[in-house]
């Protein structure tokens, strides 16, 4: 068993979970002091989070950039690992950039058309990290 809890920088270890099999993630934001947690895909790469999003999620975003996002990996609901990221989120909003995100991220998760176009993309820069192996 692995705990750990580092600064900004994400040890090579933690980015190998990030990158490797897709999983879903959690991502948590507050707005006008309630907590809102919702499922959703990522992609992570080089100390940032990609996400894309709308409604309450995004909202909340818009008032409250401060964010975190956990992600975690079980067998038979027996848990191997876990990561949990505070960061800023940033909203891009620009329809390129949204477009190639959209890609990359439906390619993780092995979806072949651009499924959820409507969302719009948030980076997300890693404050600080924790993670646990079992």
């Amino acid at each position: 068993m692995n705990l750990s809890r580092t600064g900004r920088e994400i040890p090579s270890e933690v980015e190998d979970l990030l990158t490797g099999e897709p999983v879903v993630a959690h991502l948590a934001t507050c707005a006008d002091g309630r907590p809102h947690s919702a499922p959703l895909w990522y992609r992570y790469d080089d100390g940032v989070v990609e996400i894309l999003t709308t409604g309450v999620k995004l909202a909340n975003i818009r008032k409250n950039p401060h964010v975190s996002i956990s992600m975690e990996r079980d067998h038979e609901g027996i848990p191997e690992w876990m990561v949990t990221i505070r960061g800023t989120a940033t909203i891009v909003e620009d329809e390129d950039e949204i477009q190639e995100a959209n890609t990359r991220i439906n390619r993780k998760y092995g979806v072949e058309d651009d499924a959820w176009s409507e969302n719009v993309l948030v980076r997300i820069d890693v404050g600080s990290v924790a993670y646990r192996t079992y």
